[in-house]
């Protein structure tokens, strides 16, 4: 979104030749905003369910919300965190995930 400093000028294209000279190997989907009145619905959800200390609105961008396999949001991290650092909360989830599918 351009709501972060008006950092994603570029068209989806541009945006993709960027960050690929930066080596990312993700998806990168549609420009959205995130938050006021056109926010798009899935960050009105995220922020509705988990609000950080600064309140509902995202202050910037790579802020990381952690989802379980059902959608619903489980944890929210700082722009500042290091995905490596959700991963016991990733493996967490999918071991419970793993362990609730064995049960039934």
């Amino acid at each position: 979104c351009l709501q972060f400093g008006r950092q994603e000028r570029g068209s989806p294209k541009e945006i993709r030749a960027f960050a690929d000279g930066y080596g990312a190997r993700f998806d990168i989907y549609a420009k959205v905003n995130v938050n006021g009145r056109s926010a798009d619905p899935v960050f009105t959800y995220l922020k509705r369910h988990l609000s950080d200390g600064l309140g509902s609105s995202i202050k910037w961008n790579f802020t990381k919300f952690l989802v379980d396999r059902d959608g619903k949001p489980r944890r929210r991290f700082s722009p500042s965190t290091s995905p490596l650092a959700l991963r016991a909360d990733i493996e967490r989830l999918l071991d419970a995930s793993s362990a609730a599918q064995d049960a039934e």
